[in-house]
């Protein structure tokens, strides 16, 4: 089972995304859930999402304690939330950064997918709508889903100007094996 978890603020559409990767994956043929894990109710609140990927059914509906992926929508949350807690050995973590020389990265992680998230989406929309670039990301760092399932939702979701940014994520993000991890560098 491959477990996910989600980390952004309220309004910036984490939950949104871990629904469309269990689309992808039950459009795939496997089976999937997702729920939320909301702190303070209210717009820019941290917020969670969960989500397990799996070829059999899925009967737990607790919160990922122990991911097997890590995506960070709001990089601001790494001063406020442990987002590498439970991480487990040969994590991925999918990171909205310009760059990854400043984190802290534990070594549990050996997978590094970032992208300036921010950058891109002020130039896609012109405000800071991160997600769907992460969501891109996260499908070319995982291989988890394909992105021709993540695509059509994306688009019955959030319309057709976010194929645009779904698409950057895939094409640009820099994904890196870290602290021992296994394979090249690749784009």
């Amino acid at each position: 089972m491959k477990e996910i978890r989600i980390h952004g603020r309220g309004g910036q559409g984490a939950v949104t995304t871990s629904e469309i990767i269990v689309y992808a994956a039950v459009m795939d043929g496997k089976f999937g859930a997702c729920f939320p894990y909301f702190g303070f109710e209210k717009k820019g609140g941290p917020v969670s999402a969960f989500v397990r990927i799996d070829e059999r059914k899925i009967r737990e509906k607790n919160q990922v304690y122990n991911p097997n992926c890590i995506m960070v929508i709001d990089p601001t949350l790494l001063g406020s939330v442990d987002v590498f807690v439970g991480a487990k050995e040969d994590s991925i973590l999918v990171i909205n950064a310009k760059s990854i020389d400043d984190i802290k990265i534990p070594p549990n992680i050996t997978k590094v997918a970032y992208i300036d998230a921010n950058k891109a989406s002020m130039e896609i929309f012109g405000k800071l709508l991160p997600n769907t670039i992460v969501l891109g990301a996260f499908v070319k760092a995982t291989d988890w889903v394909s992105f021709d399932k993540v695509s059509e939702k994306t688009r019955e979701v959030w319309g057709p100007k976010n194929i645009a940014a779904l698409e950057f994520g895939y094409n640009n993000v820099t994904i890196v094996e870290i602290n021992g991890g296994k394979g090249d560098d690749k784009n």
